[in-house]
């Protein structure tokens, strides 16, 4: 068990965000190119309100911006500076100016898509980018605000491309529409009431990624109880032994959520029924993904005597949930939960950032000297997995720029990763133990992987992802969570969205597309020159 703490006031849980970071040209202002005039500065419709709004709340502002017309000598700095004068008395202060005055065939890392800009705002700040949002309204800011490990959010103009909606892991209609989702994410992690509990059971029953995504609202739960007690299905149960914050763990296969689920029968569910009452909970927080219902589980739970009972719902539960909670489509998993958490009357304890983690005493010794790049080429769901031909193609990439390759996969995946690892990678398939797999991913600069566990285990280690991901699920849900990413792949493929398991299209087009050559690209632009030393948080 451990020590229950006294209740926090309200709004002193640690904040999702404290700072938002803006692209000038089209975000805040009509996009003039190239313009050294202040006469010609225009506000976008609505920013000073939704700025104040921010400024009102706490947060703090800045901009970071490509200004390629200072090396084309179009305009001078001083124009430039006159320019964001006059920014700044139509639309208010801002706490940084960051700016790269280079061009695209300087090489620098401050341009965008390099995340330069908003690592350099963030050390300006005080912060890191983890705990920043950048708002801007191409594909470069959001692929400077991923690989920095910031939030970003997409707000379209007539110039942004499809397929840069299609990828973005937000998009809101306009400046004020992205100010108000970004208020309302970091209200919902804050309880209305803060409560102190005895015992309280907390269920995720699904696979390993899933608990791992559900980690940050496990340890909400903790810091407000005095034990907690995890229901978790048998594909999550060696991720269960890695969370931070659970006393105990009741592992149990529940029908209406395995992907291959055996029979219902009244044998099983009187022993399942028995082994919940067995808990003595006094309470429960019930956790799903967005397309599973709470309410089979909280039938037996208030049939084992639980009595209070907190889930996500749509549909209507009746009497089965005394916290009957919604979110919004699109909020990243470990936010979902943590809002439910947050409902229920839990918050994380200040100290402890909304961030995946994993306790560093379950994780055995790294093996080998740090700083090479996993491939991870299998996945849980067929659909989300590269083709195998790209991986092989990947790993000679990476071994031919020079940098060590190990290759990663469970007893399932042998065959797959001999056959990568054959290209030039160390063949680790089989091997480790998923506490083991986490140590040998703690030592790598930077992992290659689709949407499956081991991208969460990179997330909740600080390491940086390049994410080979399958659009058949919302990537601003299921993406790595706030640590340095760059994501490969045709977001805009026909399975969008699909949540198909297996690929419903011929050739796998999402992903057999991805060049070898774009994730070399990527490991750089991560900062992981070959034989760096490796991450960890």
């Amino acid at each position: 068990m451990h020590p229950v703490p006294e209740p926090v006031p309200d709004g002193s849980a640690p904040a999702l965000y404290d700072a938002v970071l803006f692209d000038r040209d089209g975000t805040l202002v009509e996009d003039v190119p190239y313009n050294g005039d202040p006469d010609k500065v225009r506000p976008v419709p609505g920013a000073r309100a939704a700025l104040d709004r921010l400024r009102a709340a706490g947060l703090r502002l800045g901009v970071v911006t490509n200004q390629s017309g200072l090396a084309r000598g179009l305009f001078t700095e001083a124009d430039m500076r006159r320019v964001h004068a006059r920014v700044e008395e139509l639309l208010g202060p801002f706490d940084t100016w960051q700016v790269c005055p280079h061009d695209d065939g300087d090489g620098c890392d401050c341009r965008k898509p390099a995340p330069g800009l908003v690592r350099a705002a963030a050390r300006e700040l005080g912060t890191s980018p983890g705990r920043c949002v950048v708002v801007g309204d191409i594909g470069r800011d959001m692929t400077a605000a991923l690989a920095a490990g910031a939030t970003g959010v997409l707000v379209p103009t007539p110039v942004t491309r499809a397929e840069e909606v299609a990828a973005a892991p937000a998009v809101a209609r306009d400046l004020p529409a992205a100010v108000a989702e970004i208020l309302r994410r970091r209200a919902a992690l804050v309880p209305a009431a803060p409560r102190r509990a005895g015992t309280v059971l907390v269920a995720r029953p699904d696979s390993a990624g899933d608990l791992l995504v559900t980690g940050p609202a496990i340890r909400a739960v903790a810091a407000g109880a005095r034990r907690v007690v995890l229901l978790c299905g048998p594909r999550g149960r060696d991720a269960a032994d890695l969370l931070p914050g659970v006393d105990d763990v009741v592992e149990w296969p529940l029908p209406w959520i395995d992907p291959d689920p055996g029979p219902v029968d009244r044998t099983g569910m009187d022993a399942l029924l028995a082994r919940l009452a067995g808990v003595d909970a006094d309470e429960a927080v019930v956790f799903t993904s967005f397309h599973q219902s709470p309410l089979p589980l909280a039938l037996l739970l208030r049939m084992a005597g639980v009595r209070r009972i907190s889930a996500v719902s749509d549909d209507y539960p009746g009497s089965l949930l005394d916290v009957r909670h919604r979110v919004p489509p699109g909020v990243p998993e470990p936010e979902r939960a943590l809002s439910l958490a947050a409902a229920a009357g839990f918050a994380l304890p200040p100290g402890d950032e909304p961030v995946l983690r994993l306790r560093p005493e379950a994780l055995p010794p790294p093996p080998g000297p740090p700083g090479y790049v996993v491939v991870h080429p299998g996945a849980s769901v067929p659909a989300r997995a590269c083709p195998p031909a790209v991986h092989v193609d990947v790993v000679a990439a990476l071994t031919a720029a020079g940098h060590r390759v190990v290759v990663t996969g469970g007893p399932d995946q042998t065959g797959l990763t001999a056959r990568v690892a054959g290209a030039g990678g160390v063949d680790l398939g089989g091997r480790t133990s998923l506490a083991g797999l986490a140590a040998v991913i703690a030592a790598a600069g930077a992992v290659v992987v689709g949407n499956t566990g081991p991208a969460h285990l990179a997330a909740a280690l600080g390491v940086p992802v390049v994410s080979l991901f399958a659009p058949t699920v919302p990537f601003g849900q299921w993406g790595p969570y706030r640590v340095p990413t760059v994501r490969l792949g045709d977001a805009a493929a026909p399975c969008r969205d699909s949540r198909a398991a297996q690929c419903p299209l011929p050739g796998h087009p999402c992903l057999s597309g991805v060049d070898p050559a774009e994730v070399v690209d990527a490991v750089r632009l991560l900062g992981v020159p070959a034989g760096c030393g490796g991450g960890g948080r």
